[in-house]
């Protein structure tokens, strides 16, 4: 049976288009609710019709995945918290002015270098009850984090917009955090707050104290630091302590996926659940008593990680795929996984828009649907053989299925994936069904030293692996540029060309050809987009003044540092990633620039500057020590930028004295990048 036959997939296609309609166009929930109650006249009307008059069936589709259409919008509105009256994005003084805040820590997120961060649900604001997810950095201390999950926290400070993206093709963690409903941070120190001695006691508070109870067991049992930080990534999901290095050795050997738990993670429990309950016949009651002991080892998991979102999304789609093969429709995986995605996506239609979500179901379905085909390539004989065929099958049609949504996100590919895979998968099995024993004991005892010691030098001998793959990094490709349009069309060309493969056909034939085409189209258009390039822009870099000039594929890189051409992998912005060009040059800054017919004029910290110049554009760095007033008066500037290398206070005078004098201010600190076309 073919999966778009199944009348769930329809459905859930139309869900999944209603979504993201509704996200980037956001009707009101008063018109959507009366088209979804228009339209679910009609559908009730042809449901009953249809039964009578077989020529209805078609309409009665066709109205289904209308209705599931408007209920993705719903869906998504509903879940929007800052169209709800009580989000705390409507109370504006919030932003302005210190207010008394109340909120209760839900999550702890990775600390960075100052602060100790954390997600919190909002309680109060100045005595008035207000809703929504914050995050918390509260700076650290020399004195141990005596803060849990659930503590209610009294303070009083200002609350900030995340701000979006400072520099072009950077990561946009204000979109970020907007899709997980959190619209605001604070910051606030140890002495800035006061914890309620009441903490609130939810499943998310059980769930964190399983976990730091676990930790507490290791770290008796002389768990080596690094490798216990490893460990919790590789089975728990929690990846708050593990170091950039060891993140950045798994990125570039391609096995970064093992550090975020999956649906490998989580197949790997069930199977171990399965390979205990092997003596139980496959009975009517054996299988459902296998069934409930796969959910509730399942459940189980999931609140032992602390139940976070990647966690659920494993544990719910393999719950699913364990119901599946509990009623015998192993043979239609497809519409197993549809119901999942369908269930996660009504309670947490965001999700959608979640990178992991996207990587974990599309790897997943890439596997099921390309995996036997390249399976049937070869067929080794010998056992040895035939393992390492079946790991690089895996391998490579999940790789195939992910190849350009990687490539969108992070424009980079390791080329060594499948090396990686080969040497990791013996002892990742190892690993995980030893680490589930070492956590299981772990959540009641201190566990056994040798088991420990046999778990904790198996993960070093991970590491190892990983880090002799990744010291080759020649084997990694970085700073590919990969727009939409690629995307789209090199999608479209793998899915024509599997269809092909499974079952030829000069139709199917055309479809590929058709693909190709549009894939030469997205390179034709990129290159248009790129040769009419022509841009001039001031990055937001702190203590340093970054500029470029762009045209066509050739930018030229102007610095107040002195370095060769490959130190431009120092600062943290990147011309060239999603635009197709490259670094031409490396140059000191200069302090005369002209641009479209345009004078731009440069003063450092020296402030020195010709009186009757007359710039178009005035940009300051350095904090140069000028009388603005009688700069302005001398120049007569039609616009004044100032980037990261000026100080905050000087900044703050130079914005009072723009607006008084009505000339246009751009700081790269509150507006980002500044850019001339």
């Amino acid at each position: 049976m073919k999966v778009l036959d199944f009348p769930l997939a329809k459905i859930t296609i139309s869900f999944i288009l209603g979504i993201l309609v509704c996200y980037y166009w956001q009707p009101t929930i008063y018109i959507t609710g009366c088209i979804l109650i228009i339209t679910g006249l009609f559908f009730s009307i042809l449901y009953f019709l249809s039964g009578k008059n077989k020529t209805l069936h078609l309409f009665f589709g066709i109205s289904s995945c209308l209705i599931s259409f408007w209920f993705g919008i719903i869906t998504l509105l509903l879940h929007t918290d800052s169209l709800k009256p009580s989000n705390y994005i409507h109370y504006k003084k919030a932003f302005e002015d210190e207010q008394p805040i109340s909120f209760t820590l839900t999550e702890q997120l990775k600390s960075n270098r100052y602060n100790d961060r954390y997600v919190a649900s909002l309680n109060h604001i100045n005595g008035s009850t207000y809703t929504g997810k914050i995050i918390v950095n509260i700076k650290k201390e020399n004195t141990r984090n005596t803060l849990l999950i659930g503590n209610t926290i009294q303070t009083k400070a200002i609350l900030q917009h995340t701000t979006g993206p400072k520099n072009p093709n950077q990561f946009d963690y204000a979109k970020y955090l907007s899709n997980k409903n959190i619209y605001a941070q604070l910051y606030v120190s140890r002495s800035e707050i006061k914890v309620s001695k009441k903490i609130r006691k939810d499943i998310w508070f059980y769930a964190a104290r399983l976990n730091s109870r676990i930790v507490r067991n290791l770290e008796k049992a002389h768990f080596s630091k690094i490798e216990m930080n490893v460990a919790l990534a590789l089975i728990l999901g929690q990846r708050q302590e593990i170091s950039s290095d060891i993140i950045k050795d798994y990125q570039y050997s391609g096995a970064t996926h093992i550090l975020s738990v999956s649906g490998l993670h989580v197949g790997f429990i069930m199977l171990f659940v399965l390979f205990i309950l092997k003596p139980i016949p496959n009975t009517r009651k054996g299988s459902f008593l296998k069934l409930v002991a796969i959910l509730i080892s399942l459940s189980l998991f999931g609140i032992i990680s602390g139940l976070s979102p990647p966690v659920l999304r494993s544990v719910i789609m393999f719950s699913f795929l364990a119901i599946g093969n509990h009623l015998r429709r192993g043979s239609n995986i497809y519409h197993t996984l549809l119901v999942s995605v369908l269930l996660i996506l009504l309670f947490e239609p965001y999700f959608l828009f979640d990178v992991g979500f996207q990587l974990s179901y599309i790897a997943l379905f890439s596997i099921v649907w390309i995996q036997p085909l390249l399976k049937e390539i070869w067929k080794p004989k010998n056992k040895i053989c035939n393992y390492i065929w079946e790991a690089l099958v895996v391998s490579f049609a999940a790789q195939i299925g992910t190849f350009p949504i990687c490539l969108y996100y992070f424009h980079q590919f390791p080329c060594l994936f499948f090396v990686t895979n080969i040497l990791i998968l013996p002892i990742l099995s190892f690993i995980m069904i030893t680490g589930i024993v070492v956590m299981l004991i772990s959540v009641f005892f201190s566990c056994p030293v040798l088991l420990i010691k046999i778990f904790e030098k198996s993960i070093y001998i991970l590491n190892r692996i990983t880090h002799g793959v990744a010291s080759l990094e020649s084997f990694v490709i970085r700073d590919i540029g990969f727009n939409f349009y690629y995307f789209l069309t090199f999608y479209g060309l793998i899915i024509t060309t599997v269809i092909w493969l499974k079952k030829p056909g000069y139709p199917k034939l055309i479809a590929i050809f058709i693909s190709v085409i549009f894939v030469q189209l997205s390179f034709i258009m990129t290159r248009k987009d790129v040769e009419e390039k022509h841009e001039f822009i001031v990055y937001h870099t702190n203590k340093k003044t970054v500029i470029t000039e762009r045209t066509g594929t050739n930018i030229l890189f102007f610095t107040t540092e002195n370095f060769e051409k490959k130190g431009a992998e120092k600062y943290s912005i990147d011309p060239v990633i999603g635009n197709s060009g490259s670094i031409k040059s490396v140059s000191k800054i200069k302090n005369t620039f002209f641009f479209n017919n345009q004078k731009i004029l440069l003063i450092d910290s020296s402030g020195i500057y010709k009186k009757n110049s007359c710039p178009d554009i005035l940009i300051l760095t350095q904090s140069p020590k000028i009388n603005l007033d009688r700069m302005l008066l001398e120049l007569k500037p039609k616009i004044i930028v100032a980037d990261a290398s000026n100080s905050y206070s000087i900044q703050k005078y130079w914005k009072l004295t723009c607006l008084k004098k009505r000339i246009p201010y751009h700081s790269t600190g509150e507006m980002g990048f500044y850019k001339l076309k």
